[in-house]
């Protein structure tokens, strides 16, 4: 079936009468995306809002279910692990206590970058809606094809914004752990008491350079999650007790997926005064062959070999950062919706960049 226009149009008339059509279709859906935008910006609003540092913030239970391997809690501040009280009680450790200082909280990084791009995000359509719709109920105009390309370009890096948002709540898999924590982890400066010979914080340096715990925080699904590994020095030398209880099988090491695999480790920020050279004269050291690749030690140490000798995690489900992820999830298909709308009224091919698969 054909479709055909009466009185019929010479070509160059239809052509004109087309182009009409077309520029009254984007001027009508540009002022449309006018009620959008500024429902994308109050709901980013609210987003931010829950990342907000406001008292008393966020109590959350850090422990392990059905057993007393590890029983605390954390509070959570914004961005911030500002105090809590966690009691461990691993098989290759002492019982010990570990009470973080209100005076030096621990920083998440993920929530840090997350709140940056939030920002950014805010900001984005801040400058996108003073540009395109000069006052709050703009009068009807001429869209140009400039203005127009601006939008799309705008919606574009906002849904990047979103998608890295996302991508941080998200965090690695949870099949596999987080690499991050040979470099990021918690430093004894953070937990009381603070390290002095007399009373030596849990997490304090060995006479090796080695504490005997790592405590790493990270974010998975919207999650806060907690590894707790204990650490032996790669080149510590093994007894002969332990060597023969191994060997006739009374005693077992501990399995899990770190066994007996090197890794270089350094603790964040580490107040610990940084070695001059590698101990051969070769100058300053960069960089350990054993350290993960793209990821320099912040605390200048050199990074030391060590084995996992034992490794907890613990997840604790965050309602705060849950219905974040929710939120951004939403706000991300509505803003999908409208960049494929304005390609499709634009004729241009959809741009799926930035958009969650």
């Amino acid at each position: 079936m054909a479709v055909e226009i009466w009185p019929r149009l010479a070509h160059d008339e239809l052509k004109r009468a087309v182009e009409v059509s077309e520029k009254r279709e984007l001027d009508w859906l540009i002022e449309a995306l006018h009620e959008t935008l500024t429902d994308l910006k109050h709901g980013l609003e609210h987003c931010y809002s829950l990342l907000a540092p406001i008292d008393p913030g966020s109590t959350l239970a850090v422990s392990t279910p059905r057993n007393e391997v590890v029983k605390g809690y954390v509070t959570r501040v914004g961005t911030r692990i500002v105090k809590g009280t966690i009691h461990v009680r691993l098989r290759t450790l002492p019982p010990q206590t570990l009470t973080i200082d209100p005076d030096h909280p621990i920083h998440l990084a993920p929530l840090t970058s997350l709140h940056t791009f939030l920002t950014q995000a805010i900001d984005l359509l801040g400058i996108t809606l003073s540009y395109s719709y000069p006052t709050a109920h703009p009068p009807p105009r001429t869209t140009t094809t400039s203005s127009a390309q601006f939008l799309a370009a705008q919606l574009r890096l906002l849904s990047q914004s979103l998608l890295e948002a996302s991508s941080l709540l998200k965090g690695p898999p949870l099949t596999t752990s987080d690499p991050t924590w040979t470099s990021r982890s918690i430093a004894p400066s953070h937990f009381l008491p603070p390290p002095n010979p007399t009373h030596p914080s849990p997490l304090a340096h060995a006479a090796n350079g080695v504490p005997p715990l790592s405590f790493h925080l990270g974010i998975q699904d919207s999650c806060l999650v907690l590894w707790l590994r204990s650490l032996e020095p790669a080149d510590a030398p093994v007894n002969f007790g332990t060597k023969l209880a191994l060997a006739i099988g009374t005693t077992r090491r501990l399995e899990h997926d770190e066994a007996e695999k090197t890794f270089g480790f350094c603790c964040s920020h580490d107040a610990s005064p940084a070695p001059t050279d590698d101990g051969r004269g070769g100058g300053p050291v960069t960089r350990h062959a054993s350290f993960p690749a793209g990821d320099v030690p912040l605390s200048g140490r050199r990074p030391v070999d060590v084995f996992v000798r034992e490794k907890v995690r613990i997840e604790t489900a965050d309602p705060s950062l849950l219905s974040l992820s929710s939120k951004l999830a939403a706000l991300g298909r509505t803003l999908a919706a409208a960049r494929r709308n304005l390609a499709a009224v634009m004729g241009e091919e959809e741009d799926r960049e930035g958009e969650d698969a």
